[in-house]
């Protein structure tokens, strides 16, 4: 199975966990690594090297993070390419993690990554453009 890491700033990480795990309950495989300042880089790259290593069941672990250009997904970055068979996805949000907790994670972590990201892309709507279509429609009939 593919373990899921979610490393972010702060609680965001833990919140949007217990948020998740109140709509589809308990996740296997997961675990949290919260970012903050009183960290050095060295500490932080280890740490993930530690969380990979325990998630890992051979299938690989796909790393979610807040944002592109953050310390949290800079940092995961660097463990691409190495040993290790990692994804990171950056842009975390609740469509995100619901779609990686009930996707059949014995299969290929690259295939996961692709749909996790889709749900990603697909959740994220600005109601007045929504609301705006079904009037103009609703309008033509």
């Amino acid at each position: 199975m593919i373990g899921i890491l979610i490393v972010t700033h702060g609680n965001f990480g833990q919140a949007i966990l217990k948020s998740t795990e109140l709509i589809v309950g308990p996740i296997p495989q997961v675990d949290v690594l919260a970012i903050d300042n009183t960290q050095t880089m060295e500490e932080i790259v280890e740490q993930l090297e530690k969380y990979v290593d325990r998630l890992d069941q051979g299938k690989g672990v796909l790393i979610l993070t807040d944002m592109f250009g953050g310390t949290p997904t800079t940092l995961s970055l660097s463990l691409l390419g190495k040993q290790k068979k990692v994804e990171v996805i950056t842009g975390l949000n609740l469509p995100m993690l619901i779609k990686t907790a009930t996707a059949d994670r014995t299969r290929e972590l690259a295939e996961i990554a692709k749909e996790v990201k889709q749900a990603g892309i697909q959740s994220i709507k600005v109601a007045g453009e929504i609301l705006e279509k079904k009037l103009d429609v609703g309008t033509h009939r």
